[in-house]
């Protein structure tokens, strides 16, 4: 009988045994430490054993065993009776299935039909214990992961199998990302009560691979008689933000991604731009705010390349710049530091172009001390975004002036996951980040769905078909060698 419980005991043996264990331990009279703890434990084991049991009958009831099939338009002959195990939600299950193979092709790969009729993935997971290991995964490495899972008590799948799973399910949705995210932009909804959208993108190291090695970055700048600063070995990956507001500026909803090093952005903020349009295709009414920081790059794709909407550079990134100019002048810490920091910044953020009193302050700084680099720097920024700080003009209309949400994404998807020590990533950190942004995005289920849909395959079972390969045409008889 296919399954992992001995085959000498009958499933009415297995349920008989639940209940007089059960009735066991109804009838207890003595309670040692920690006994309630050990009856679950082995009430979950017992009960377990019979849903791995039952599992692998369903699993074998839909197993095909016919002289040919049809998968994918081709017929393919039946080849091979092999047992294969599956990891399941109950634990891991033995089933004997038929194998075919292509009846044109003998290099092509056996295909088994109750694999693609379940949808088994990387020809282990069910479906159901690959959408749990995969949000696991998500939120963990695969060593606390397997921890996890053996506390809990049900599947235990090894550290290899769940660093395995999501590289295996990332390439399939790689290769059809953009019909999936269409998909998902397609059951899009607007939470009810949005007014206003913000749209935000932003950037946070990682040890990502293609950055050289720290050792090598800083062994090259000891050849050269210097020392390396900073996080060696780092390369920057892309985060982008949608978020939807109410009438009072409160956040009701998000849509959060994040992408590895890729040259300006480019599928990052492909993403972002068709999420922005399905969002205003549904409630054209939206105000749109776009907010970030300074970098030149993200505001010529925020200005040129989305629909027209308000801009605002990040109020808290411009309260530094503000900062820093101010200790150059007074000195870092100081009470005068203090006291004038406070003074402009409230100016800037709540006053109608306070912009434009502070940058008068900076530039009265600048000519008290021409050679403080920080001052002159700070009223240079202040200019080129001075139309993007209409701080008291936001504010007032309950619009954002902070990129709060992409600074957490930045934070929560990526460097919580990515940067934990003596960690560095390859390929695999996109399939990280792709779990982990539908997850923060509250669309786990929804891409799950789309991306296990392509495991399972119709198979259809043919009728008078010649289950062999056709015999090969007669040779041609050799000339004879004249004597």
């Amino acid at each position: 009988m296919p399954g992992t419980t001995p085959a000498t005991k009958t499933r009415a043996d297995r349920f008989a045994d639940v209940m007089a264990f059960a009735d066991a331990q109804r009838m207890r009279k003595t309670y040692a430490p920690g006994w309630f703890e050990e009856v679950e434990t082995e009430l979950r084991r017992r009960m377990l054993e019979i849903e791995r049991d039952l599992t692998a009958e369903i699993m074998a009831a839909h197993d095909v065993d016919a002289a040919a099939v049809e998968i994918a338009g081709k017929v393919h002959r039946r080849v091979l009776r092999a047992e294969q195990t599956y990891m399941t939600a109950a634990g891991p299950v033995t089933v004997a299935r038929w194998l075919y193979r292509d009846r044109d092709d003998d290099s092509a790969p056996s295909l088994s039909p109750v694999e693609l009729r379940l949808g088994i993935i990387g020809d282990f997971w069910t479906r159901k214990a690959a959408k749990q290991a995969l949000w696991v995964v998500a939120q963990m490495t695969p060593q606390k992961a397997a921890e996890a899972f053996e506390r809990v008590g049900s599947m235990q799948p090894s550290k290899s199998s769940l660093d395995r799973l999501p590289k295996l399910v990332s390439e399939e949705w790689e290769a059809e990302r953009e019909v999936h995210e269409a998909a998902l932009r397609d059951a899009l909804v607007v939470p009810e009560g949005t007014v206003s959208i913000a749209v935000s993108i932003d950037g946070v190291l990682a040890p990502i691979d293609g950055g050289n090695r720290p050792v090598d970055v800083r062994n090259a700048a000891a050849l050269e008689g210097r020392q390396s600063k900073g996080p060696a070995g780092y390369r920057e990956v892309g985060c982008a933000t949608i978020s939807f507001c109410d009438a009072e500026g409160e956040m009701l909803g998000a849509v959060r991604m994040a992408r590895t090093p890729e040259p300006n952005k480019r599928t990052l903020k492909a993403s972002l731009a068709a999420e922005l349009c399905a969002a205003l295709r549904a409630r054209p009414d939206l105000k749109i705010v776009k907010v970030a920081d300074g970098v030149a790059d993200n505001w010529t794709f925020l200005t040129d390349e989305l629909p027209a909407g308000e801009e605002a550079l990040d109020f808290f990134h411009a309260a530094e710049h503000l900062h820093a100019a101010i200790a150059a002048a007074y000195g870092d810490g100081t009470r005068e530091t203090r006291y004038r920091f406070d003074e402009l910044r409230d100016i800037l953020r709540d006053d109608h172009g306070g912009v434009g009193r502070v940058i008068r302050a900076l530039d009265h700084l600048r000519s008290r001390y021409p050679q403080r680099v920080a001052i002159r720097q700070c009223a240079a920024y202040f200019r080129k975004h001075r139309r993007r700080m209409d701080y008291a003009g936001l504010v007032e209309r309950k619009l954002p002036i902070g990129s709060g949400v992409v600074e957490a994404a930045c934070k929560t998807l990526v460097s919580q996951r990515l940067k934990l020590s003596g960690m560095r990533w390859g390929h695999g950190a996109q399939a990280i980040l792709t779990a982990r942004g539908w997850d923060q995005s509250d669309r786990f289920d929804k891409a799950w769905a789309l991306l296990a849909a392509h495991y399972q395959v119709d198979v259809h079972v043919l009728a008078n078909v010649i289950p062999f390969k056709p015999p090969a045409p007669p040779k041609k008889p050799r000339a004879k060698r004249a004597g």
